[in-house]
């Protein structure tokens, strides 16, 4: 096998894919408040993007509330904005120096658009992952053509990595369908 190609990198790099999927759709939470709801949201803060909580503090006062207490001052637009940006549906209230974000009742409408950021979710970890596949394939091309593979390992290479793929996109489909059945039970 080509010093180049390394299978096992590509099945870590679609189990990154997974994980990142999981954590994406966890912060979708279809009852209580939970902090979590805002782990997808990253602030413009001091040149760079960085998650919300190294820039405030979230806390969950209510069962249908969340707080927010921003650290600078200077930060309390650009959290406002970088949480109504997100797409999760919330509407932040400023308060000075922290945010109040109640939660909207889950009702059939809202419950459909989180369905939507979860299909969105799962398209964007589809993507991942099918780059990951090209890179590999481009890297058995490569490692055929400089002659380190032979035309008959690379095939069956490349079918491994054909099949570790669909297992892959299959996982991701089976979590979204969970998680959509969560999302829609009344």
């Amino acid at each position: 096998m080509s010093a180049g190609f390394d299978l096992k990198e590509l099945k870590r790099r679609m189990d990154g894919a997974i994980n990142a999927f999981k954590s994406d759709i966890a912060s979708l939470r279809t009852g209580r408040a939970s902090a979590n709801v805002l782990d997808p949201v990253t602030v413009e803060a001091y040149g760079s993007r960085v998650p919300l909580n190294q820039v405030a503090n979230i806390t969950v006062p209510e069962p249908r509330m969340l707080g927010v207490s921003i650290w600078d001052k200077s930060m309390v637009g650009a959290v406002d904005r970088a949480i109504r940006e997100a797409n999760l549906g919330l509407n932040p209230i400023i308060d000075g120096q922290n945010l109040r974000i109640p939660l909207p009742e889950l009702n059939e409408e809202r419950r459909r658009s989180l369905v939507k950021v979860a299909h969105d979710y799962a398209e964007k970890a589809k993507v991942a992952v099918r780059h990951v596949r090209r890179d590999g394939m481009d890297s058995l091309k490569k490692a055929e053509k400089d002659g380190d593979i032979g035309q008959d390992e690379s095939r069956a290479t490349s079918d491994k990595v054909q099949k570790m793929t669909d297992e892959t996109i299959s996982e991701i489909d089976r979590l979204l369908a969970d998680k959509e059945k969560e999302i829609m039970q009344v």
